[in-house]
């Protein structure tokens, strides 16, 4: 029957036992028929993209052709990609994991967004590299430290490094990819562009070693933090060059939201007390100065008044991060307010005038942002309350009906009247459909609690893909434990360079303390370092350290199970 269909298709093991139970029926044939259509949605715009506008960044829905945004790197692609595996399309991620290869080259003249390039590119593409092996593609020997995607993540984030070079650490907001930054670049750029990069570079440090990444994000976020007012808040614009605050509105929406995110995520990814410690400081002064009836404002950032008594739709995903950290009720009140905007006009305006309850002028657009379906998908992972099921079906129902054209769907440029633009942004595809998707896929491999794993590693005892997973703020998934696998081998390996080293000393009289003379008889070359490369101060070891238990007597390696 059509209720037999719709419970198999949800809970296979369960059916039989559970097939009696109306209210329980109901509810599945609910979650089930919605992500088929939801499914329907991805593969209507997807396939719309691919046959109007690859290579293009974009597809234009209206007039079914392509336009580059972000810097030519076909980006729709590369931000759907993840979204075909979690869908179950393991050929066509294999399909498109190859041609992206073959076909995306970042030595290009172009200037790019070095926030939009850091969480769509890079983020996309280290999120393919760490399910590559679960969509069925071959990995090379060591994955998930090694393999074509990481090394593809790893150029586009090479050539942002440039922009970080500034007094202040904190970066440009544009970079040429073939040239740098350019001298007449502007040093103003928003607080997110300079705390949006903890998650993609730490991963990219300790997936491959190099620490620079990790270095310089961290710099960042330090150098952000340390400009916070008397009253704890950061405007949302600042000089890069001079520290200087341009823009002074203090707020949790545009220009601000990812960074108060990264702090939560990089804790919760890092195990890191230092990120989490800033983000609970600035919590307190969120509170305390912009929240009002459980909605929130914006204020100067110095004086703690209201500049802008309005709702933006991309403070949304603030519900869904107040349930990272437990603070489910607040979380739940907040998004009720934002629902409420929801139902008002079928989708989220940029800007909602909270005094008005009514769109701000020149503010009324809705292109299909996922942040209240974000906090949706948190909330009901949290609590189970099917109020937040609700929103998904409604935002289903929305979409499909307002914004689906002939080819894909496109952004609404006035909610009042569903008037349409001719655009469809690469997030509609890595985060809307996806986070829509995992509302209605309780049972999705992202939502794992560690009853499934796959290993890897250097030596393959690494346990990868049991669940944790983290989200970039492109809703890229990020696995934790591949940063610990190899960072954990990194760190050995440079231990073993340590203790290599020594062993390449000549031996001096216990009496003598003096520094050998360059070139001095019984001198000989490093077997740990390369020509020309300069010996690290050496560390303190002793035979207990973790390594060295390995490292046994007459050099003998012995595994973990030995």
């Amino acid at each position: 029957s059509f209720i037999s269909f719709c419970f198999l298709c949800y809970f296979p093991d369960t059916a039989l036992k559970n097939i009696g139970n109306q209210s329980c029926v109901t509810l599945v044939c609910f979650i089930c028929l919605n992500r088929d259509r939801i499914k329907s949605m991805f593969y209507h715009a997807y396939n719309s993209y691919l046959e109007n506008a690859y290579p293009y960044d974009e597809l234009r829905p209206l007039t079914c052709d392509g336009q580059d945004t972000w810097g030519s790197f076909s980006l729709t692609l590369i931000d759907a990609l993840d979204t075909l595996l979690i869908l179950g399309n393991h050929t066509e991620f294999q399909r498109v994991a190859t041609l992206l290869q073959d076909t995306v080259d970042f030595d290009i003249d172009v200037n790019a967004s070095v926030f939009e390039t850091n969480i769509r590119v890079v983020g996309g593409l280290l999120s393919a590299h760490l399910l590559s092996k679960r969509a069925g593609m071959e990995v090379e020997e060591g994955w998930p430290c090694s393999g074509p995607l990481l090394r593809m993540a790893e150029d586009a984030a090479r050539k942002l490094l440039p922009a970080f070079q500034t007094p202040t650490g904190m970066p440009y907001g544009t970079v040429n990819l073939l040239r740098g930054v350019n001298p007449s670049e502007t040093p103003v750029t928003c607080t997110a562009g300079v705390g949006t990069f903890i998650l993609e570079f730490s991963t990219l440090s300790r997936l491959t070693g190099d620490p620079v990444f990790e270095n310089v994000a961290r710099k960042a976020l330090r150098a952000l933090w340390r400009t916070r007012s008397d009253i704890g808040l950061v405007g949302n614009h600042i000089d890069v060059i001079t520290s200087k605050w341009v823009a002074q509105d203090a707020g949790i929406g545009a220009g601000v939201d990812s960074y108060f995110e990264y702090l939560v995520k990089g804790a919760i990814m890092l195990q890191d007390e230092e990120l989490l410690a800033m983000f609970h400081e600035f919590d307190k002064s969120i509170k305390n100065y912009t929240k009002f009836d459980d909605w929130y404002l914006w204020v100067q950032m110095h004086k703690g008044t209201v500049s802008m008594p309005v709702f933006q739709s991309l403070e949304a995903f603030w519900p869904g991060l107040q349930s990272l950290i437990g603070d489910i009720s607040s979380a739940t009140k907040t998004f009720h307010n934002y629902y409420s905007v929801w139902r008002q006009f079928g989708g989220l305006p940029e800007f909602y005038s909270i005094p008005q309850g009514y769109t701000v002028d020149k503010r009324e657009g809705y292109p299909l942002r996922p942040e209240l379906i974000e906090s949706a998908m948190y909330l009901y992972k949290a609590t189970g309350d099917p109020t937040f099921m609700q929103l998904g079906r409604d935002a289903v129902e929305s979409i499909d009906k307002i914004s689906r054209v002939n080819c894909g769907f496109a952004t609404v440029k006035d909610v009042r009247d569903h008037k349409l633009d001719n655009r469809m942004e690469s997030f509609f595809l890595a985060e809307t459909i996806k986070y829509l998707y995992l509302l209605f896929d309780p049972e999705n491999f992202l939502h794992n609690s560690g009853t499934e794993f796959e290993l890897g590693g250097l030596q393959g005892d690494c346990i990868l893909s049991a669940g944790g997973y983290v989200f970039n703020t492109e809703a890229h998934p990020l696995d934790p434990a591949a940063l610990h696998c190899c960072s954990r081998y990194q760190s050995e390996r440079r231990e073993l360079q340590d203790i290599l080293i020594s062993l390449s000393e000549p031996l001096r009289p216990a009496t003598d303390q003096s520094e050998e003379t360059p070139g001095a008889g019984g001198s000989r070359e490093s077997i740990a370092l390369k020509p020309g490369e300069r010996r690290k101060a050496r560390v303190l070891s002793c035979p207990t350290q973790p390594f060295s238990a390995k490292l046994a007597v007459m050099g003998q390696v012995f595994s973990d199970n030995s």
